[in-house]
């Protein structure tokens, strides 16, 4: 592998970054604020060290696959590393793990928190925090291939590294212009929704921080009770729009803008999600009903918001769902596995791989009764190859490996199988909030410090879907 050609992407990245900590950096002085030196000592080694390869290296053709997987996992990394400095370096409620807890739930927009007083932070830090799932949304190297002064074979492998063979389904462009598409839908949605959380009767910095947690599905929230805390039912429809179309391929919703064949209203994945969403939303609101939590409108909601709120990965709450009754616990575990569609900024297994598995089951069982018979499964009019199909089966028995394995290490250092379950479902789902110590209105200080850094590193797995960082480790050099 090319070092001089990894490290000069990577310097795009640190750049990239650079430019958010400047805007953070900007808040720190006006508002002259404890952050500003941590803020300023962070752009400083950004930009050093995103400038010095550039020194060293001239523009290349192509990437190679195994140059490919290393920007995009290392990428992600060292943005990680980036994001915690700081937070380490303002102190507060932040030490070591924490720090790169909270700086890795951004990036990654899986939204969970050690922080028990997240209004204790500075304006700066608070917006640092929310510019980190917004960067982390589409993804940073996304961003990067925007910009990135290299030829079309290189932005082809990155493109490909970065996202799955299902997210691209729905794009039918060269790689320049899905890139281009995936922004800007990104940063309009982002536009739209700070204008009507504004004219709902927020200021614009909670209108911009909330912006970006809810196109990047993440859920950083500027107040410890996060939308619970403004009290206005149209700020929660304003948010529960956004998080449902935040959910949906960027393509189709692209497709729709445009008048294209390939939009919203033609994708029976699109229906399919938006159906099984509406069948959760009324058994918890019934469930909620019946048992006397609240009224009919107010288990509607409730219902509507955290069920949307998970099912999206974004994970705000407007009330605390560890005390609501197991049934609707287990509905909206469903859909901490389950999550929204590919090509959006979703995190979890995905309905497209939920959607695909279950037509698999269906092929299988035709197998069974017709042995000599030929089946093929087809998705938004595409016939899915054995080879995706098969990929997508593999994945699907990974991830459930994946957040076994990490339950059981949780439950080795004696914390409960509610919170360690859940919490391992939500961290690698990127979904943010779970139950039990790690519910909706609580946080993930109370765990082990070591728990902290395997539920870290199982949010980086969800976000790079698994595939990427066991191809890093099996590549030949």
């Amino acid at each position: 592998m090319r070092l001089e050609v990894i490290f000069k992407i990577l310097g795009v990245v640190l750049l990239f970054n650079a430019a958010f900590l400047f805007i953070a950096l900007v808040i720190a002085y006006n508002n002259q604020e404890s952050s500003l030196i941590p803020l300023l000592f962070t752009t400083l080694i950004c930009i050093i060290f995103g400038l010095f390869p550039m020194v060293f290296s001239g523009k290349h053709e192509a990437l190679s696959f195994a140059e490919g997987i290393t920007v995009v996992v290392s990428g992600w990394v060292i943005t990680c590393v980036i994001g915690m400095l700081p937070y380490l370096m303002w102190g507060g409620e932040f030490n070591l793990i924490d720090a790169w807890f909270e700086s890795v739930s951004g990036y990654t927009t899986t939204g969970s928190t050690i922080l028990n007083d997240i209004e204790a932070l500075p304006k700066s830090l608070l917006f640092w925090r929310s510019a980190t799932h917004w960067i982390g949304g589409v993804g940073i190297i996304i961003f990067v291939l925007l910009i990135l002064p290299h030829a079309r074979n290189a932005r082809i492998t990155l493109l490909n590294t970065e996202m799955s063979e299902l997210s691209k389904s729905n794009f039918h462009y060269k790689a320049r212009t899905t890139i281009q598409i995936l922004i800007v839908v990104y940063v309009g949605l982002t536009l739209i929704e700070t204008l009507l959380l504004k004219l709902a009767g927020m200021n614009w910095f909670d209108g911009i921080n909330h912006a970006f947690a809810t196109i990047a599905t993440g859920g950083f929230s500027t107040k410890n009770s996060s939308i619970a805390y403004f009290e206005n039912v149209w700020v929660e429809v304003i948010i529960m729009v956004f998080m449902l179309l935040s959910g949906i391929h960027f393509g189709l919703i692209f497709g729709t803008i445009t008048g294209s064949r390939h939009n919203i209203f033609r994708s029976k994945v699109v229906r399919s999600y938006v159906m099984i969403m509406f069948l959760g939303i009324i058994l918890v609101a019934l469930k909620l009903f019946i048992n006397d939590f609240y009224t009919w409108s107010e288990s509607l909601r409730f219902a509507s918001f955290q069920v949307i709120s998970v099912g999206t990965t974004t994970g705000f709450a407007t009330v605390d769902t560890a005390i609501w009754p197991v049934f609707t616990q287990m509905v909206i575990i469903y859909f901490t596995i389950q999550c929204a569609m590919t090509g959006s900024t979703s995190g979890g297994l995905k309905f497209d791989r939920v959607y695909l598995f279950i037509k698999s089951v269906k092929k299988q069982i035709q197998l069974i009764k017709h042995p000599a018979g030929v089946f093929a499964i087809k998705m938004e009019n595409r016939t899915i190859s054995d080879s995706l199909e098969r990929q997508t089966m593999l994945f699907v028995v990974l991830y459930v490996f994946t957040f076994f394995i990490t339950t059981l290490l949780l439950t080795t250092m004696d914390i409960d199988l509610t919170t360690a379950f859940s919490a391992s479902i939500a961290t690698l789902g990127n979904v943010g909030p779970g139950f039990g110590n790690v519910s909706s209105m609580g946080n993930f200080d109370g765990l082990p410090n070591l728990a902290k850094f395997i539920l870290s590193l199982n949010m980086l797995l969800g976000r790079l879907e698994i595939y990427s960082v066991i191809a890093l480790f099996t590549i030949r050099k």
